[in-house]
């Protein structure tokens, strides 16, 4: 498998920034890693190794990128105002700047540019994937949330203000008008969300259908999809789960 290694500097977050690709071409998938997580957790997790196939046969180049929730999400102690900033920071890292490395890699390796990008994602990581998705779905152009929770209440409580609205899918999708273009976007994207009914799962599972209902009402397709009881919010069922649905939406 071909792998590549980048360290490179980020002017939204004033420090380096790194990411790994696997693969040799094929459709960009973009991979957030779970809460604290790095670029290496997909590959020292096997989650890379589960889709390896894919990657081989030239099907998908996967995209690990870092994250900063230490200073976000996680810093329970922190000031909440600066944590949301920084994540917003964090996201335009992501859109403005990792994004078009992605796509100026991927069209090296393809010779052509692709149509979009699709985010996948694990616990926070999910979050993160679906966010970013239904907030910028002319970039990305479908998603898999596994085992994920989709309002920043997850993270700030009682926190609100303007960005803590921008990275909560659920509230923002919910206040959009029927005939909002982004919706028209969502309803030609691919999106999956899953989530077990085992330990650890039980918010997961009532922000999932939470969300659930959301979509429906807004008329966007998605496969929303519930495992069973012994599925818990852990990396053996994810390493089974990324290839059953990447395989079935590609």
């Amino acid at each position: 498998m071909k792998t590549e290694y980048f360290k490179e500097y980020s002017h939204c977050l004033n420090r380096n920034m790194e990411f790994k690709v696997y693969g040799h071409g094929g459709k960009p998938i973009l991979a957030f890693p779970s809460q604290d997580g790095r670029f290496y957790d997909f590959e020292n997790f096997n989650l890379v190794q589960s889709i390896e196939h894919l990657i081989n046969s030239g099907k998908v180049q996967l995209f690990c990128c870092d994250s900063i929730d230490k200073e976000t999400w996680s810093d329970t102690f922190g000031d909440k105002g600066h944590r949301i900033y920084m994540h917003e920071q964090w996201y335009y890292y992501i859109t403005n700047e990792l994004v078009p490395r992605i796509f100026e890699i991927n069209k090296n390796s393809n010779g052509y540019y692709a149509s979009g990008i699709i985010t996948v994602g694990c616990s926070l990581g999910a979050m993160h994937a679906v966010n970013f998705m239904f907030r910028r779905p002319d970039i990305f152009d479908g998603c898999i949330g596994l085992s994920g929770y989709y309002d920043s209440d997850f993270a700030f409580y009682d926190y609100y203000n303007d960005l803590a609205y921008k990275n909560s899918p659920i509230r923002y999708v919910k206040d959009m008008p029927y005939n909002h273009e982004f919706i028209d976007m969502y309803r030609k994207n691919k999106i999956v969300i899953c989530c077990g009914q085992g330990a650890w799962e039980d918010e997961m599972i009532y922000s999932l259908k939470k969300f659930k209902g959301v979509l429906e009402e807004k008329g966007i397709s998605a496969w929303v999809d519930l495992w069973g009881k012994d599925v818990n919010h852990d990396w053996c069922w994810w390493r089974i789960q990324l290839p059953y649905f990447l395989e079935n939406i590609l």
